[in-house]
């Protein structure tokens, strides 16, 4: 019950990354604790939050369009004598901040991404005096510690779950908003982090995903007060009974150490699945980027995973036409890709982001170029997606089986490089990683078969 002895309803829509997932899914439980149920219809919703994203572009302009569908459910609700209390939080909340109240009037609180434990408080505020909140400040207190223990509906049953470990980022990228959305550089405690993977996999949750802005940059403090990196956060994680799989994302190739280079050699539960950003092939823009490294840096990265573990598949993020890029430039991205072989790749156009040193730069690239160049580079690494994918066929994969495929009879789940895997299997190896013979392949997906299921089932 809600501190007004009343069920209310609470609906969280979720835009960008695996981090705001998380956060929504946090967002939940703390609101649960005082008596909030999730709703996925507008039209009941007492609390609408929207948890937002600032990296895409124009990602303002479509809070401000699904505020504008928000007012009108509100107003059908204050019609039947109900109210709706109006939350921005996440990035745009932060780098808007009191922008919105002003251009959307219906909002009561925008909330920054530190600030979220705080939500309860503010919402009773809204609710019982009417206040129109902003909070966008980087509180000194830990939020994280401020959270309620994982357990109830919103992970059970679930076999997959993020589990934020570091937030923020002090590389100061020239294209990037995260520094000033996130802050800088937190770690979790290391103890907080095990426990809540423990909580995690009591309720079933046999995959677990660490998420970081830059993530490999972990530095928490173990019981002891020492510093622990996140090649042994990963060694402690793995030693928990019940937890099959272990990933982290997002990466930066200037904290791929040696000790996480061996972390994937040593640690068997640690899935062959690396996503290492580079941005861009051509030193010029690296430094005009402010990456910290260069593209020889960047293979000898690879070069030395790939010699930890052989059989790893390597994702990354790219941008064309960052500001001053010359053909020369966008050739020798093209270059680094082709010597590389990328499993998965995500590639974007620049697009300025306001307050960042990149969108005063001179030199912007026009947009008909840089579309050329995105689309050439595409057809690329959709070629390599495919080659890698066509490449498993005949292999037999460990899958965990995690929900109902497609069609009747078929089940869905994800490979240790975390392709989508359809296979004809019955509902009673839900759950279950199972050995399957990959059979076909697309840009996006597999398909394979079970081999003795009897035999090849992993407990």
């Amino acid at each position: 019950m809600s501190r007004t002895g009343k069920t209310k309803k609470l609906l969280v829509k979720t835009y960008g990354c695996q981090m705001n997932e998380y956060d929504s899914e946090r967002l939940q439980e703390l609101m649960g604790e005082i008596g909030f149920d999730d709703t996925g219809d507008m039209e009941k919703a007492d609390v609408i939050l929207l948890n937002t994203c600032h990296i895409r572009e124009k990602a303002a302009e479509k809070v401000y369009s699904e505020l504008g569908r928000i007012r009108q459910a509100r107003n059908r609700r204050l019609q039947g004598g109900n109210d709706t209390t109006i939350v921005v939080a996440g990035c745009v909340a932060q780098a808007e901040g009191r922008e919105i109240l002003s251009r959307a009037p219906q909002v009561n609180i925008v909330i920054g991404p530190q600030s979220y434990h705080r939500l309860p408080e503010y919402v009773f505020s809204a609710e019982q005096h009417k206040q129109r909140i902003v909070d966008t400040d980087f509180p000194p207190d830990a939020k994280f510690a401020h959270l309620p223990d994982r357990k109830g509906e919103h992970f059970e049953r679930r076999l997959t779950a993020f589990l934020t470990v570091q937030e923020g980022c002090d590389k100061f990228c020239t294209f990037c908003v995260v520094p000033y959305t996130r802050g800088g550089e937190y770690s979790r405690p290391v103890k907080e982090i095990v426990k809540e993977a423990r909580q995690l996999v009591a309720g079933g949750v046999r995959e677990i995903t660490l998420l970081g802005q830059n993530v490999n940059a972990y530095h928490g403090l173990d019981k002891k007060g020492r510093t622990t990196g996140l090649a042994r956060l990963l060694q402690k994680l793995a030693r928990i009974d019940g937890l099959e799989r272990l990933r982290y994302t997002t990466s930066h190739p200037g904290d791929m150490n040696e000790d996480l280079i061996a972390a994937h050699r040593d640690i068997d539960i640690l899935m062959p699945y690396l996503h290492l950003p580079f941005q861009s092939g051509a030193d010029r823009i690296l430094k005009a980027m402010n990456r910290n490294h260069d593209a020889a840096c960047y293979i000898d990265k690879i070069a030395k995973i790939r010699e930890a573990r052989p059989d790893i598949a390597i994702s990354t993020d790219i941008i064309v036409g960052f500001p001053g890029e010359t053909d020369k430039d966008f050739q020798a991205t093209m270059d680094l890709v082709h010597k590389v072989e990328f499993a998965q790749a995500y590639s974007f156009r620049y697009s300025p982001r306001p307050g960042t040193t990149a969108a005063a730069m001179d030199n912007q690239i026009e947009e008909e170029v840089a579309r050329e160049r995105l689309g050439i580079l595409q057809d690329l690494l959709k070629e390599q997606q495919l080659a890698f994918n066509r490449s498993l066929i005949g292999r037999e994969l460990p899958v965990l089986l995690e929900k109902q495929g497609r069609i009747e009879g078929q089940l869905a789940g994800r490979s240790p490089y975390l392709q989508p895997v359809h296979v004809p299997a019955p509902d009673d190896l839900l759950g279950q990683i199972v050995k399957l013979k990959i059979t076909d392949a697309s840009k996006n997906s597999l398909t394979g078969r079970l081999a003795n299921v009897k035999s090849e089932i992993l407990a």
